[in-house]
C-alpha cells in the first residue's frame, strides 16, 4: 500500500462521518414498519446458494489460514500484499480455525498447533512501557505488530484497546472451543486464560468511568473514549467480565449515556444509528445478542441483533435511493463500512466534481453519511446472519456482476468502486468497470467468514456462550432474557 500505518489507523469511533455524498444526508419521508422475521435459513437453499456459500466461506477461511506465519501465528492486516500485523486480524484468525475444523478444511491438530504456536507466542511477548522493544503494555497489545519480530510496528502506532479486545474475542473462543483433556489442548486453555487475566482494565480508564481508546508511551492516553453505539460493547463487556482487573458496573451506564443522541429514524427504519456496518457487526460476530436485552433494549423493546437486522436494511434502502447517483447502487448492490478505496483522488464527472479517498470509515445513517461510490463486500457479507434474505442475493450479484474483477482466490476483495475511472493509488482500475482493490484485510474477511457460520450453525455464538467471562461480563452490564437464562 501506498499509504502509510499511521495515515490508516484503524481506530474506529467515528464522531462525526463527513459528508461527501451529492445533496447530503436523504431520510424516508415517514417511518416503515420493521422488516418481517428472517425465516432464510441454510437448510432451505437452492443448490446454487449452498454452492456460493460453501466456496465464499472456504475462500475466506483459506485467507487466514495461508497469510498467517506460521512461526509466531501472526496474522497480517493486508494479505497478498504482506504488511504488518494487525492485533484484530489475529483474533479473527484464532475464530477461523475452530471454523475450518467444523467444515472439515483443515484438521482438529493443524488448528490446535497453529492456535497453540500463536497464544505461545502472545504470551511471551515482551510488556513494558518503552518506545520500541515491546509488543504491549498492562496486558493490552500494540495495534499493529510487526510480522517478523513481533514488536511494535512503528512509533505512530497506539497501544490498542478496541484492537486487543477483537484479539480476546479469539483468545476466549480457543480457551471454550478446544476443551479436550489432552496436554495441547489443556495449554491453549491455560494460555488464553493468563492472556486475558493479565489485562488491566482499570488503566484504560483515564476518564473513568470510560474506557480509553487507546495509549502511546510519547502521547500517553487517547484524547477520546468508547462512549455510544459502535463496535465498542464487546470491550465493556470483556472489560465487565474480568475476574482479575474489572472495571465498575457504571461504565455500561456511561457507556449507553449518548444513545439519544444515536436513537432516529434513517431511511424509515427506526434504530441506534452508526454509519459504517462495521459496527453493528463486530461485537456481535462473537457475542450473540439475539433474546438479551440491556436496560436500554428493555425500555426500547429491541435488542441489539435486532438493532443490526435494521441498520442493514437502512442501508440496502440508501443504495436503492442513491443520492449520489453513484454507478451500480441498487437493491442487490449496496455495502458502506471502512474499507479501502481508491485514493485520495479528485475527478470531474457529469455529476461535478468527486472526492474519492483510500481507506476509511464510509457508512449512511442519520446525519452522518461518508460516500464516494466504494461497495465492501464485507459490509453485506458481515451482515449476513441478521438479514439473509437480503445479503445472500447481493453477495451472489456483486460476484455475477462484479465476479472478474472483485471475486479470487480469497473470496471478495476488499473494496471496489464502479464510479472510479483514474489512476489509483492502490489496487487497479478497470476499462469499462472501474476501480477494484487488490487485496482483502483481515478485518473484513473476518466478519463475513465468522458470521457465514453463525448463520449456517451458531458455531461462534454457540462456544462464546460456554465461556464464563462473556456470560459475566454481560450479566455485570445488566443483561438479562434469553440464552442467559436457559443455561
Amino acid at each position: 500500500m501506498s499509504s502509510s500505518p499511521w495515515c490508516r489507523l484503524r481506530v474506529f469511533a467515528v464522531a462525526a462521518l463527513a459528508v461527501l455524498v451529492a445533496g447530503g444526508p436523504v431520510r424516508a419521508a415517514a417511518s416503515i414498519a420493521p422488516p418481517q422475521p428472517d425465516s432464510l435459513t441454510w437448510q432451505n437453499l437452492a443448490p446454487d446458494q449452498r454452492a456460493f456459500i460453501d466456496d465464499l466461506e472456504h475462500r475466506t477461511f483459506d485467507w487466514f489460514w495461508q497469510s498467517a506465519d506460521p512461526y509466531t501465528g501472526l496474522v497480517p492486516d493486508s494479505w497478498p500484499n504482506h504488511t504488518f500485523s494487525s492485533i484484530a486480524a489475529v483474533g479473527f484468525g484464532l475464530t477461523a480455525y475452530g471454523i475450518g475444523v467444523e467444515r472439515g478444511y483443515i484438521t482438529r491438530e493443524q488448528a490446535v498447533q497453529r492456535t497453540l504456536t500463536t497464544l505461545r507466542f502472545f504470551a511471551n511477548a515482551p510488556q513494558n512501557g518503552g518506545e520500541d522493544d515491546t509488543a504491549g503494555y498492562h496486558g493490552f497489545f500494540y495495534h499493529f505488530l510487526d510480522m517478523q519480530t513481533g514488536r511494535r510496528y512503528e512509533r505512530g502506532v497506539e497501544l490498542s484497546s478496541v484492537d486487543t479486545t477483537l484479539l480476546m474475542g479469539g483468545v476466549l473462543f480457543a480457551e471454550s472451543y478446544y476443551d479436550r483433556d489432552t496436554p495441547r489442548e489443556k495449554e491453549i486453555r491455560q494460555l488464553a486464560d493468563q492472556l486475558y487475566r493479565a489485562i488491566d482494565w482499570p488503566w484504560m480508564q483515564v476518564r473513568k468511568p470510560l474506557i480509553s481508546m487507546g495509549w502511546t508511551p510519547g502521547g500517553q492516553f487517547i484524547p477520546s473514549d468508547w462512549e455510544g453505539y459502535d463496535e465498542g460493547k464487546l470491550v465493556y463487556i470483556l472489560a465487565l467480565g474480568s475476574p482479575t482487573h474489572p472495571v465498575d458496573a457504571d461504565a455500561w451506564t456511561a457507556w449507553c449515556a449518548t444513545y439519544p443522541k444515536q436513537w432516529g429514524a434513517f431511511q424509515g427504519y427506526t434504530f441506534l444509528n452508526f454509519g459504517p456496518l462495521f459496527g453493528h457487526q463486530y461485537s456481535e460476530t462473537w457475542v450473540d445478542f439475539r433474546g438479551i436485552r440491556d436496560a436500554w433494549g428493555r425500555a426500547h423493546n429491541l435488542d441489539y441483533a435486532e438493532n443490526g437486522r435494521l441498520a442493514t436494511y437502512a442501508q440496502r434502502s440508501y443504495a436503492i435511493a442513491n443520492p449520489g447517483h453513484w454507478t451500480g447502487y441498487g437493491a442487490d448492490v449496496w455495502g458502506l463500512t471502512a474499507s479501502d478505496g481508491p485514493g485520495d483522488v479528485t475527478e470531474n464527472s457529469p455529476q461535478g466534481v468527486r472526492r474519492f479517498s483510500s481507506y476509511m470509515a464510509r457508512g449512511a445513517g442519520l446525519d452522518d453519511i461518508t460516500d464516494d461510490g466504494t461497495i465492501a463486500p464485507t459490509a453485506a457479507g458481515g451482515s449476513i446472519a441478521f438479514a439473509p434474505s437480503i445479503v445472500l442475493p447481493a453477495l451472489m450479484t456483486m460476484k455475477q456482476r462484479y465476479g472478474q474483477y472483485i471475486y479470487s482466490r480469497y473470496g471478495f476483495v476488499d473494496a471496489f468502486n464502479p464510479s472510479f475511472h483514474g489512476t489509483s493509488e492502490d489496487g487497479h482500475t478497470y476499462p469499462g468497470f472501474g476501480w477494484a482493490d487488490n487485496q482483502q484485510l483481515g478485518i473484513d474477511q473476518g466478519p463475513i467468514l465468522l458470521m457465514i457460520e453463525n448463520w449456517r450453525s451458531g458455531l461462534v455464538w454457540s462456544v462464546m456462550k460456554k465461556n464464563p467471562y462473556i456470560r459475566h461480563g454481560l450479566q455485570r452490564a445488566g443483561f438479562t432474557g434469553g440464552w442467559l437464562e436457559r443455561h
